[in-house]
């Protein structure tokens, strides 16, 4: 499919303007825009919130339905003009009983939120960005009404699932039920990546002029260098960086058997690491480090503000994605490895297809799934600092030049007014 052609960014100074305030000719003027997003809430999660502030510079009345979080505990609040409504969930769920409890509980706030949003302005398009794909429930009496559903694909949930509890069985048919209805009922999908876009048009069987593909850029004029700050390196010379998810399909066990093996059969006592993130396994993951011995060397962040986030990514020697090789990793895109290069740092990961196709020369790839050749390649790019400075300048450049939020505006608006046929 060719796509409208995105905004020029060639200069450093352009793409770190990121997105502008209003855009040309206000292409969404008067309609009113809902975003509903289950798993994260907003702004936290960025990519939605950096389609959202697309859509309001773009005319839209732009309003989110989202789940409550640390730092995010207020349950309605205005911010840059985008109305946000929050709820509470149960828990974070961790086996198929707790996935059943968590979204049962959020398709529920997410009706009723709609409802309450749409009787004070009426919606003229709903945007469901999943996990789970149940949101496509919540739009389906509005499509009665006239809304279009777009259809924002950030998880292929069969694979997720099967990454998550390495089975198939009941529930991974009903993610692949699911998936095939919300494609059936989307008007638009956009797709993370190329090998999501194939999954819409071939499982999904979308016609793929409907299928957008928008990258999940990062917004250079918000994501910067910030002094390194020492105490995160724990007096040693230096520090490598995970920022993330912390779950059971990141990979996070790999590198603490990484580190394990650095510290304990290579001998060297001159690196730390930091990871930055929350997720269902952190206690499982700060256990296993324990058991280690390796508290002193792996510090755990935890959900990070922003302020820590850019401290760690700015004092980071180089960057680590972990991710375990399998379906669902292979095929996604992945924020972290966006961030590192946005801020010039090389980084090591597995060679899935996504992640080499993203970083290209701005990382080196271990095999499969092996944390001895992780630690190795770890070691070597932290023993060479001109390959690191070398690597990073690419990995800066490919962002600024080809992959940052400004190429994927044109892209975002090309959908929304397919969507409407404007």
């Amino acid at each position: 499919m060719t796509g409208p052609a995105p905004l020029s960014t060639s200069a450093t100074t352009s793409a770190e303007e990121g997105i502008p305030a209003i855009i040309p000719g206000e292409p969404l003027k008067g309609r009113h825009v809902l975003i509903v997003v289950e798993n994260l809430p907003l702004p936290f999660d960025r990519r939605v919130w950096q389609e959202a502030r697309t859509l309001k510079a773009a005319g839209a009345h732009v309003s989110i339905i989202c789940p409550t979080g640390k730092g995010y505990e207020q349950r309605f609040e205005v911010i840059e003009g985008i109305e946000i409504h929050r709820h509470s969930l149960p828990l974070e769920a961790k086996g198929p009983l707790g996935f059943v409890v968590e979204y049962g509980a959020a398709l529920f706030w997410e009706t009723v939120l709609a409802w309450k949003i749409h009787l004070k302005r009426r919606i003229d398009v709903i945007q469901g960005c999943n996990p789970p794909d149940l949101i496509v429930l919540v739009a389906l009496p509005f499509k009665l009404l006239g809304t279009r559903y777009i259809f924002d694909h950030h998880d292929i949930n069969p694979e997720l699932y099967e990454a998550k509890f390495g089975k198939r069985g009941f529930f991974w048919w009903l993610m692949v039920a699911l998936e095939r209805m919300t494609y059936m009922f989307a008007d638009v999908s956009i797709a993370t990546n190329h090998s999501y876009r194939k999954i819409a048009i071939e499982r999904g069987r979308m016609n793929p002029d409907r299928v957008h593909v928008v990258r999940s850029g990062p917004d250079l004029s918000r994501l910067k260098l910030v002094p390194p700050v020492p105490r995160w390196k724990n007096g040693r010379a230096h520090m490598v960086g995970y920022v993330g998810v912390m779950g059971a399909q990141e990979g996070i066990d790999l590198l603490i058997d990484a580190a394990d093996h650095i510290v304990r059969t290579v001998g060297r006592n001159d690196i730390q690491f930091v990871l930055v993130g929350g997720g269902p396994a952190l206690d499982e993951l700060k256990a296993l480090t324990a058991k280690r011995g390796l508290d002193d060397h792996i510090t755990f962040a935890g959900r990070a503000p922003d302020a820590e986030l850019f401290e760690v990514l700015s004092t980071m020697d180089l960057g680590v994605n972990p991710d375990r090789v399998n379906a669902m990793n292979d095929k996604s895109t992945m924020n972290k490895v966006m961030e590192y290069m946005s801020l010039g740092k090389a980084m090591v990961q597995f060679d899935v297809t996504e992640g080499r196709y993203s970083a290209q020369e701005a990382s080196l790839y271990a095999r499969p799934n092996d944390p001895i050749d992780l630690a190795e390649k770890i070691v070597a790019l932290i023993d060479d600092p001109e390959a690191r400075e070398r690597m990073g300048a690419f990995g800066r450049q490919r962002v600024v030049n080809e992959l940052n939020w400004q190429h994927q505006i044109a892209t975002l608006l090309a959908a929304y007014r397919q969507a409407l046929s404007i």
